[in-house]
């Protein structure tokens, strides 16, 4: 699973690339979120990130320099989200190995396409790496489980991504898993967060409040109703956990969706 780390200084636009996507359905997690660029270089130190996806216009310090001091402490791929009057920094974007560069609005098809040549770049840095670990210790081959280790989660925490997925809709807690997975619902909270930075709970909300908006932006029925969908029985509930996490009302959210797509198009 790719670790992708979200900087963007606009709450609404941060947001908007944090639920538009299925990160899963592309084997990834978003592990962290900054809103300058020197928060961003502390969370790339902190939580060494495969993906950073980056605005290059933040407070206290830049796009372009947050790659350029990030990658002194940690190897990554990069994307970098720019306005129209900003090509000027390709040319720099280009010499720090800057995977791909997009212009906003972003459409949700670019996104996922720059998402899938981050993800092949970050997959031969591990091969390069694996290969001179290899070349050090005069061994000739790449050990496949080394590289499965790298980008795979371990079989207890696929299986609770797997729960999560196919059961969102329903009431689930983790204890549902102990006696499938043979271990305590502590041991399994535990290795769920080392490997994905997030609870239980908080990963199955966030995939709940990431499937109530695909809901509101299709238009898919009532908000009520739409918190049954995806699980929460309690629509007050809903509202609190939607606003934890999109910073906004579902209304307020479905309301900026489509003003924003029929003057420019997805966010």
């Amino acid at each position: 699973m790719f670790k992708v780390l979200l900087a963007e200084d606009e709450d609404m636009i941060r947001k908007g690339i944090l639920y538009s996507i299925d990160w899963l359905k592309y084997d990834c997690v978003v592990i962290d979120e900054a809103c300058n660029g020197q928060e961003g270089l502390s969370k790339i130190s902190e939580h060494r990130p495969d993906i950073v996806i980056t605005d290059i216009n933040m407070p206290i310090m830049d796009g372009i320099a947050m790659i350029e001091q990030g990658l002194k402490v940690h190897t990554f791929s990069s994307i970098i989200i720019s306005g129209y009057n900003e090509f000027h920094l390709a040319k720099k974007a280009i010499q720090l190995g800057v995977s791909e560069f997009l212009v906003k609005p972003l459409e949700e098809e670019q996104l996922i396409a720059a998402l899938e040549s981050a993800k092949t770049k970050v997959e031969w840095m591990l091969k390069f790496k694996s290969m001179a670990t290899q070349s050090q210790t005069k061994e000739d081959v790449i050990n496949p489980e080394f590289l499965g280790k790298n980008m795979k989660t371990s079989k207890y925490v696929s299986k609770m991504i797997d729960y999560v997925q196919e059961n969102y809709d329903r009431k689930i807690s983790i204890h549902d898993l102990v006696e499938q997975l043979g271990v305590s619902a502590t041991y399994l909270n535990q290795k769920f967060k080392s490997e994905t930075t997030y609870t239980f709970n908080d990963f199955l909300n966030r995939y709940r409040i990431h499937k109530a908006m695909d809901l509101l932006k299709a238009g898919d029925g009532k908000v009520y109703t739409i918190a049954n969908d995806i699980g929460f029985s309690d629509y007050k509930y809903f509202i609190s956990i939607f606003k934890k996490y999109a910073h906004c009302t579902p209304s307020q959210f479905q309301e900026y969706h489509w003003k924003n797509s029929k003057a420019d198009g997805p966010v």
